[in-house]
């Protein structure tokens, strides 16, 4: 057998030829392969890999870093593991959640400290990372099987904290990392040693600390911060949410459901999710002058289903609501902006006709009645059925769509007739303390399954369109949340076991020599994690419905 191997290094767009078992860091040096900002892993044939993996066969090799989604994530999960040696080191009973993404960071809390957290604690803590990272420590990753992962574990955790993923986890060997005696957990690789951490804060945020990370545009920057007390506030409604059920991390999540418990799940989210659609009913009957209540959130939050139910509640509370899509307002495909890449972009807000849209509702408002426009997706273009509207004395107007917070709509309409609503997929379960669900991969994995079974679009082409979504959702919707009278979180404790079943034969379709699979494999390792559970107890009415069928509304 030859002592050496060809592969392709899609950096260089050439092939070479090197020795078989040569490291990812070496073939990073020799190549002298420079990226506008340092490399912190690499795809192998489309799979990410840290830079000490070695290579033994043909690959195609592609070096990554931070300005890519893969490559952050590799950065911000070494940091996660640098600051949870460190609340070790200082405080070794207490227990460190890293809990979801909030401001452009992620919040985090310790629990069992003994005393409240203060300015002093986070202060300690960060110059404790700082010391880490600056003494360079090796960052080693190791395999064994998960009985003995858990035994190496369960010498180093305290007796407050979580073991519940090693009983549920679905493999029979498991990867994980340590530095020097300390071992921790992480879904996916890390960095070679500390010293790549160039860039982070931690700062206090409410009740804990907000780690802040570096911008993915322009990762020599931090992420700008930005306090957002209302999505705060709703992240912990549902946090104490599943403090009710008992569920804070998936392990916790298997266990109820291998224990037959997943129906009683089921039952109480999805009354949860009607109590607060009343409660928001309430709100907007309580305030007698609101003609127009405005549904916004990002791709795949449920918007379309949670203005369904809202219409229902509006209607026991007496009201008649008339929901309109804000879709049937777009321009003719032929005046559509294009984007960066030439295509039609259809997430701008000057896809909309803002000023016949504006002119329509100022009608309404004035007691006029007015012709609602169709629009016709096949053929591109605004058409009409005929539908007419004219507002009673006790008609509400309920706009849905992805622009329905932009000041620049209803600019004629007062302030006091408005009522705004923010609806997305809060994800608030955890893998584990360290390990996170980004909310991001909800909705993801909901648009990949609508996507398939009622647009004909494939994962790949759904995962090809998502960072265009993205940068939509960040330029025009994200800026605006915090102007809503209320949030809505329409994530399901639960949902994540049922759409298993259907988004993992939908990614398996996704070919494995594509820029796409990346992040299929990603994902399908994510969907691994839980215990899959049937549909047949969720009702007609669930947000999910609007995702994987099923649904007793029209759409």
């Amino acid at each position: 057998m030859s002592n050496t191997v060809t592969i392709y290094c899609k950096n260089t767009r050439e092939y070479h030829d090197i020795q078989r078992g040569t490291s990812l860091m070496d073939i990073l040096s020799s190549l002298a392969i420079k990226l506008d900002y340092p490399v912190v892993a690499a795809r192998v044939n489309y799979k990410v890999e840290d830079l000490n993996f070695l290579i033994y066969k043909p690959k195609d090799i592609e070096f990554i870093d931070m300005s890519c989604s893969s490559g952050m994530r590799v950065y911000v999960r070494t940091l996660s593991m640098v600051f949870a040696l460190a609340v070790r080191q200082l405080y070794p009973h207490a227990v460190l959640r890293i809990m979801h993404s909030i401001s452009k960071g992620y919040y985090c809390r310790i629990d069992h400290l003994g005393f409240c957290l203060t300015d002093k604690e986070i202060a300690a803590i960060k110059q404790r990372m700082l010391t880490l990272i600056g003494q360079g420590l090796p960052i080693v990753a190791e395999e064994k099987q998960v009985k003995v992962v858990r035994e190496i574990f369960e010498k180093q955790m305290n007796e407050q904290e979580d073991l519940s993923l090693f009983e549920t986890i679905n493999t029979p060997y498991m990867r994980y990392f340590r530095i020097g005696d300390y071992v921790d957990y992480y879904n996916g690789v890390l960095l070679p040693d500390t010293s790549y951490l160039t860039l982070f804060d931690l700062v206090p945020y409410y009740d804990g600390m907000l780690l802040r990370v570096p911008n993915r545009n322009r990762p020599d920057h931090l992420e700008e911060f930005e306090m957002m007390p209302k999505l705060y506030d709703i992240f912990n409604e549902f946090i104490s949410w599943n403090k009710i059920m008992k569920l804070n991390t998936i392990g916790e999540f298997n266990i109820a459901c291998r224990n037959k418990q997943s129906f009683d799940l089921i039952k109480v989210a999805e009354a949860l999710h009607e109590k607060k659609v009343a409660y928001i009913a309430d709100q907007i009957e309580a305030r007698e002058n609101i003609r127009f209540v405005l549904v916004s959130g990002p791709s795949s939050s449920g918007k379309t289903t949670f203005s369904k139910r809202l219409s229902v509640q509006l209607m026991v509370s007496g009201l008649k609501p008339v929901i309109i899509s804000m879709d049937n307002y777009f321009v003719n495909r032929v005046d559509t902006p294009l984007d960066e890449n030439g295509e039609y972009d259809f997430e701008t807000i000057e896809a909309l006709d803002l000023p016949y849209f504006n002119r329509q509702m100022k009608s309404l408002q004035n007691g006029e009645e007015v012709e609602l426009p169709f629009y016709d997706f096949e053929l591109g273009k605004r058409t009409f059925r005929g539908e007419k509207l004219k507002l009673d004395h006790d008609t509400v107007v309920i706009l849905e769509g992805i622009h329905a917070l932009n000041p620049q709509l209803l600019t004629e309409i007062a302030s006091g007739m408005k009522f705004k609503i923010y609806v997305s997929a809060l994800t608030t379960i955890s893998i584990d303390n360290h390990n996170w669900i980004p909310t991001t991969d909800t909705r993801l994995l909901r648009r990949i399954i609508r996507d398939f079974r009622f647009r004909n679009y494939s994962a790949q082409e759904t995962i090809a369109r998502w960072p265009s979504v993205r940068r939509g959702e960040e330029k025009w919707i994200f800026p605006y949340q915090e102007e809503a009278d209320v949030m809505f979180n329409s994530a399901l404790v639960f949902e994540l076991a049922v759409l298993k079943k259907y988004a993992e034969p939908i990614l398996a379709e996704v070919p494995k020599y594509c820029d796409e699979y990346t992040e299929t494999h990603r994902l399908l390792k994510f969907l691994n994690f839980f215990v899959p559970i049937p549909d047949r107890e969720i009702p007609p009415t669930s947000l999910l419905r609007e995702f994987m069928g099923g649904s007793s509304f029209r759409y």
